[in-house]
């Protein structure tokens, strides 16, 4: 039995769990761990020694050990796994406590889930821990949201252990609610739609330009000196210098092209449809990722469809260039995307959320870091009730310069027979965005004719029907409804 009075305990000792918990450990903390999986326990107990690091078997134990009110963080798989920690650990908990989940929970699901430990008074704190392995160990990026009070009391611990950019934590205070699960949905959105524009320069690249997999790692960390400068961009050079033990060859070259996902991108799809909010960007990656996953029907189908000969008979580093920045275009493009939908979600959910401070925590730390962040915390810190993204003049400027790479390298794509639809669905945004006029009057009109839906009108204001065809034996008449 370990001595009370230790600073916070983690329920949870997996890859994540463990390395986060080292890292409080580090920064002088002294903690607790617990785990139904004994060899985890013992694998704590291994990574602890010389530490002030209790090990526990028993939840009784874990929980007594904790200086009173006790700070107890999760960090398990969302959904179940989530529910049945709290069943554990809910009744040894008293007013005062603080229990956090540092998972990837729905944000509906911690709404429900504070509600429930609210009845004892026990303050929850659905946190986003963003990193993976290495961050949490070193120094992720943290999205804590709910009662202010309860971030307070952990303050001092995430700003220890967070990752750091010019000496300021990457962490803050992101709002009530489930306001942080949220963020943490969002920036994995974002992330997702990322790393399907980065795979579709890859594919261009190497099948339509002829790039070994020495010029694409070269490419590639070439891009990350630049503009490109990125975590995801960083570990892509990386990947292409990865030889496979088995077989001598490149790893990259025995990865099966199947990416399956957690959900957390499709969660980001389904808020912003259900806001009205268009993530272009972030549903194309969802998509693609379940095709992928048809491996079975790709294999049948790439013989039966024909296509042009997937070979460019131009420049080909000319065009690379071209790739490179139409890759931060497209990335720029994600970001507003995003960034939209966190906007529209603080007003509707009453998150009442900085922006500013959100890109200025995403710098360090977290997997979708990029130098782009920086201007987006400009512009937001600039203009704190900034409609849009790209509405910032220096960022819509930035974007008009390499708009026509971004169309270059589409074209070629789509010239060459090589799919590159998160690229195409960055320009589309970008042209309906500056097109002051689409053709969405023909979509009203043709939901009238055949549902009477109605429509508005550009010269008065209210809501119309009108009988489009005698044909039908309808009068063609207008007919004016309360607005």
């Amino acid at each position: 039995m370990a001595n009370q009075g230790y600073h916070i305990g983690m329920i949870g000792l997996g890859v994540m769990g463990r390395n986060l918990l080292g890292n409080m450990a580090d920064h002088g903390f002294s903690v607790a761990g617990y785990d139904k999986d004994p060899q985890k326990v013992a694998a704590l107990s291994d990574e602890a020694k010389g530490k002030t690091v209790y090990a526990a078997s028993k939840i009784e134990d874990f929980v007594n050990s904790l200086e009173k009110p006790r700070i107890i963080m999760m960090l398990v798989p969302a959904g179940g796994p989530v529910d049945s920690v709290i069943a554990e650990v809910f009744p040894l908990m008293f007013s005062g406590d603080i229990l956090i989940d540092g998972g990837n929970s729905h944000f509906t699901d911690t709404e429900l889930r504070a509600k429930k430990l609210a009845v004892k008074k026990v303050m929850f704190l659905g946190t986003g821990v963003s990193g993976g392995e290495a961050g949490a160990r070193h120094g992720p990026s943290i999205m804590p949201g709910g009662p202010k009070q309860a971030y307070e009391r952990v303050r001092h611990i995430f700003e220890a252990v967070a990752a750091k950019v010019d000496d300021k934590p990457c962490v803050t205070y992101i709002g009530p609610g489930a306001s942080g699960h949220y963020v943490k949905m969002v920036h994995n959105g974002i992330e997702y739609a990322l790393l399907q524009l980065i795979a579709e320069t890859y594919d261009l690249m190497k099948r339509g330009l002829g790039f070994t997999d020495d010029q694409l790692g070269e490419t590639y960390r070439c891009w990350n000196e630049g503009q490109l400068n990125s975590f995801l961009i960083e570990i892509t050079a990386e990947i292409f210098k990865k030889i496979d033990e088995k077989t001598a060859k490149p790893l990259i070259d025995e990865v099966l092209d199947v990416a399956r996902q957690k959900g957390t991108g499709t969660w980001t799809s389904e808020d912003a449809m259900k806001l009205n909010i268009p993530v272009p960007n972030i549903n194309t990656a969802v998509e693609m990722r379940n095709i992928s996953c048809y491996r079975w029907l790709r294999q049948t189908e790439s013989h039966l469809l024909g296509g042009p000969a997937m070979e460019y008979k131009g420049d080909a580093n000319q065009l690379a260039a071209a790739i490179g920045e139409a890759l931060c275009a497209a990335m720029v493009i994600s970001y507003s995307q995003g960034f939209a939908l966190l906007a529209e979600a603080s007003r509707q959910y009453n998150y009442n959320l900085n922006l500013a401070d959100i890109a200025g925590i995403w710098r360090g730390g977290c997997i979708i870091r990029s130098s782009i962040l920086e201007k987006i915390m400009a512009a937001y810190r600039d203009e704190p009730r900034l409609l849009h993204l790209l509405a910032n003049r220096q960022i819509a400027q930035g974007l008009s310069t390499m708009q026509e790479s971004l169309r270059l390298t589409a074209k070629t794509a789509a010239e060459l027979g090589i799919p590159v639809p998160g690229l195409m669905a960055a320009i589309a945004y970008f042209d309906s965005l500056r097109s002051p006029w689409l053709p969405a009057n023909l979509i009203a009109a043709q939901r009238d004719f055949f549902g009477s839906h109605t429509y508005e009108r550009i010269d008065e204001k209210g809501t119309f029907h009108t009988e489009w065809s005698k044909e039908r034996g309808q009068d063609a008449r207008d007919t004016k409804k309360e607005a």
